[in-house]
């Protein structure tokens, strides 16, 4: 942490209890190398990463150490939740994001072992295959500089890249702090999309030897922003230049926000998931040209 200060009472009040070792590193250098400093001084068969700001359901390291009993299993996340969802409407979106995140897509991957990004705030490691892969994680380069974010993801996909098995634990239940205002939201999904476009490539290297149905997610995920970008460049150029609204593609974007909505309401069985609706003008208007942005400032 950038504020030792604030760490100084914790570390005296667990200090002399042998449960616990802190390590303080001799100033910030990032989480990447805060977590290989605490990995290679460990002795555990398992590994759980849990970030500052999130707190754990009782029962959370039980349930993730049960799914690694399987001894191909290398990494599992929990789900995830906003401990202060009921703070702004954007905190209640992003919880949302969160369930459908969750309870979709690393549901639906994790019915092939292969969950494509164990997220940081809740995900528990086998040590003997992070120790193998520690060398990779920490000289990991782009363009020659080293890379210093996207940790979650590319830790995941190396996992899979050395023939382990990724999965997803739903009742390991996990809340995180999340961005409440429209400012610290962009530059965290600036990082994520980052990330993303980052580990594509390695992700590619690794669909020859998945299911299918994965394939196409990751193809899916890279793809389905630029056609949506394409649709709405399409539509304003026929608004810019004829007069006329493109009806049929909004009304079509608007069908496919409300279909997606009401299918996550009926499963959560929350009608509060029909307000999701409201993320497709953020993601349109918002998230599309940071993510161009991002593709173009990936170094």
């Amino acid at each position: 942490s950038a504020n030792r200060d604030a760490l100084v009472g914790v570390h005296e009040e667990y200090a002399g209890d042998p449960r616990f070792n802190f390590i303080a590193l001799p100033k910030n250098v990032g989480k990447r190398k805060a977590q290989i400093a605490a990995i290679r001084r460990s002795c555990g068969d398992l590994v759980l990463n849990v970030d500052s700001d999130t707190i754990l359901a009782p029962d959370v390291i039980t349930r993730l150490a049960l799914k690694m009993q399987d001894q191909a299993v290398g990494a599992a996340m929990g789900q995830l939740a906003a401990s202060n969802r009921s703070e702004t409407w954007l905190t209640r979106l992003i919880d949302m994001e969160y369930w459908l995140a969750c309870n979709e897509e690393r549901a639906a991957q994790a019915r092939f072992g292969a969950v494509m990004c164990c997220c940081g705030p809740c995900a528990m490691y086998r040590r003997s295959a992070l120790v193998s892969l520690l060398d990779q994680y920490e000289t990991q380069r782009f363009r020659g500089k080293p890379s210093d974010f996207g940790e979650d993801r590319h830790l995941t996909i190396l996992m899979l890249k050395a023939g382990f098995r990724t999965e997803y634990v739903p009742e390991a239940v996990a809340a995180t702090v999340v961005p409440n205002s429209m400012g610290p939201y962009l530059r965290q999904q600036l990082r994520w999309a980052r990330s993303t476009f980052r580990d594509t490539l390695l992700a590619f290297q690794l669909l020859r030897g998945l299911n299918i149905y994965l394939t196409l997610d990751v193809i899916g995920q890279n793809i389905g922003p630029l056609l949506l970008s394409l649709s709405i460049l399409a539509g304003l150029a026929q608004f810019v230049t004829t007069g006329t609204v493109p009806w049929t593609a909004c009304l079509t974007i608007a069908a496919m926000t409300i279909v997606r909505c009401s299918v996550a309401a009926f499963r959560a069985r929350q009608l509060r998931f029909l307000g999701f609706s409201l993320h497709t003008l953020i993601n349109i208007f918002l998230l599309l040209p940071l993510k161009a942005y991002a593709l173009c400032t990936l170094s």
